[in-house]
């Protein structure tokens, strides 16, 4: 098992930046993908960003594909996202999440896939 905590969220204008860390406890974070997801108020619950076990290997959604990135740095058990260049319909609440199964090749980008979440950081983005 391991527990999720997200930090980092807060108010930025138009165009600014933020980062955000999910630092991760108990069971090796190594052996799990990473992803962050975000939902806006009304809306489902969406993939931002997925790292593999090794870092190597990452996918973003279309959305913010040139403008967000997301790192993980195992020795310290923290994944990233950086996030440039923000528009208002960027505000969401952002969740990290981890699935603990083992794909070979591939990121399971599916919300239902992950097994552990935190509790979420709200990104609030003024115009």
């Amino acid at each position: 098992q391991v527990q999720l905590v997200e930090t980092g969220g807060g108010l930025v204008q138009a165009g600014g930046s933020l980062s955000l860390s999910c630092a991760a406890s108990g069971r090796a974070f190594s052996s799990y993908t990473m992803a962050w997801f975000r939902q806006a108020p009304g809306k489902g619950r969406d993939i931002v960003a997925c790292i593999s076990r090794s870092g190597i290997s990452t996918w973003y959604a279309e959305s913010v594909k040139g403008r967000f990135t997301i790192s993980r740095d195992n020795a310290k058990n923290v994944v990233y996202l950086q996030m440039n260049s923000l528009k208002p319909e960027d505000a969401a609440v952002y969740y990290c999440a981890a699935d603990s199964y083992e794909a070979r090749g591939y990121l399971r980008l599916d919300k239902s896939n992950y097994d552990y979440w935190g509790q979420g950081t709200q990104v609030t983005v003024s115009s």
